[in-house]
Formats: structure tokens, C-alpha cells, sequence
């Protein structure tokens, strides 16, 4: 079916019926009248195929049709493969989801994000819950706000029915920015590292009370000291 389908939309050989046509081959394009054109295809023993009807001349091509029919089913294939295929994953709230719930399904968001998927979330209100759609809104920008570094916002919540959606779509492999907050978590790790640094060697010097991780590295430092001075 699907070859019918295709052999109908290109007219061959007698089929067309113009005053003249313009051929185009690796050698470049000519235009000649209809009927020198078919003398030529008979001459190549090939087909007379009008890849172009809407141009002025249309234009053919001088090949064989099933040949010619062979390569656009490859390349449509070949399109078809290249395309990614982009799913919709739902993830569902309740106006007053715990802490635990909305990792959870925080989690899956990213890897949904990660894989290439849109994901629509949503609050779903139930009975008299619906009272509590001002939660149900920060809940969604608090999510939109964790997924920053994945995902990006189609648009602000809105509220359908007793559902409030948020869509995000998710940011191309290799491009995706880190939010403010993980710049500034960041920042405060490395100044936190460097002024460790720094105290390093007053902090050594110090044996706390209680002894601990300090007081260890104290008395390892004191027995490699008389081991040494034995080995002397």
C-alpha cells in the first residue's frame, strides 16, 4: 500500500504532459521539450520522472523508477530514524505533598528531563482542597526552580478544572546552566575550603579536650617524631 501510495505522487513518462521540462543530472540542468526528454530516457533505458511538478519548467529526473522510489523510501526512513521521539511524563502533586514525596518525584523529573521528555506537572485539588491552590502554586514554581539546571518553563501555573499544570521542556544536551543558587552553594564551598586552608596549621597545633579526629593526627604526629629520632 504504502508503495502505491508513493508511486502516485510522481507522474513518469507519458504521464507528463507539458510543453517542456527541465532535467537536472550531476552534470547540471537543461531544459528541452517533452518529447526530446522521453526520447532520451528511452535511449538511457531509463524513466522520464517529474520530481518537481510546481516548478517552471517542472522538473525531471532521468532515471529508473524503481530505483528512484527505492532511494526516497531509504531517505524517508533515514528522516524518520533522525527524529526524536518526545514524550509527555505526568507527575502528580497533592496541595500539601511531603518533603519525601516531592523528592521522589523530583528525581524522576530530572531523569525524565535528561532523557529529552517534556514533563507536565500538576496539582490535583480534591473536594474542598481547592481552597489550598495558593500551595499548590508555589509548590509547582518551588519544582520548576529545582528543575532550572534540566528543564525549562513553558509558562507560569495555571489552574484547569480542579488541576493547576506546569509544562517544562528539557534544554538541549551540553547547554544546560546552572541555577543562581547551586552558583552560590558553590561559592561559598570554595571560600569555606580556602579559609580552612588558611587556619590549617593553627588548627593542627590544638589537641581539643575531647580528643577526636585532631587529637589523632596530634599524637600520630608525635610517635613518627620519636621514631625517627630512634632510627637516628
Amino acid at each position: 500500500m504504502k508503495n502505491d501510495k508513493m508511486k502516485q505522487q510522481y507522474r513518469i513518462n507519458e504521464q507528463i504532459r507539458v510543453r517542456e521540462v527541465r532535467i537536472v543530472g550531476d552534470d547540471g540542468s537543461i531544459v528541452v521539450p517533452i518529447r526530446q526528454a522521453l526520447d532520451m530516457a528511452r535511449d538511457q533505458e531509463v524513466d522520464l520522472v517529474e520530481i518537481s511538478p510546481n516548478a517552471n519548467p517542472p522538473v525531471c529526473r532521468l532515471i529508473d523508477y524503481s530505483k528512484f522510489l527505492y532511494q526516497q523510501k531509504k531517505r524517508q526512513k533515514e528522516m524518520k530514524a533522525k527524529q526524536v521521539k518526545v514524550e509527555v511524563k505526568e507527575i502528580r502533586f497533592g496541595p500539601q505533598t511531603d518533603e519525601h514525596d516531592y523528592q521522589f518525584k523530583l528525581k524522576h523529573a530530572k531523569e525524565f528531563l535528561e532523557e529529552g521528555n517534556k514533563v507536565r506537572a500538576y496539582v490535583f485539588f480534591r473536594g474542598r482542597s481547592i481552597l489550598f491552590k495558593e500551595q499548590g502554586e508555589v509548590l509547582l514554581l518551588r519544582f520548576a526552580n529545582d528543575l532550572e539546571e534540566y528543564g525549562k518553563v513553558e509558562g507560569m501555573p495555571s489552574l484547569e478544572g480542579k488541576k493547576m499544570f506546569l509544562y517544562l521542556t528539557p534544554k538541549k544536551a551540553g547547554v544546560a546552566k546552572k541555577s543562581q543558587q547551586a552558583r552560590d552553594r558553590e561559592a561559598s564551598v570554595a571560600e569555606a575550603k580556602e579559609n580552612a586552608k588558611q587556619q590549617t596549621p593553627e588548627v593542627k597545633s590544638e589537641v581539643p579536650a575531647n580528643g577526636g579526629l585532631f587529637a589523632n593526627a596530634k599524637i600520630s604526629a608525635d610517635a613518627l617524631k620519636k621514631l625517627t629520632e630512634s632510627e637516628k
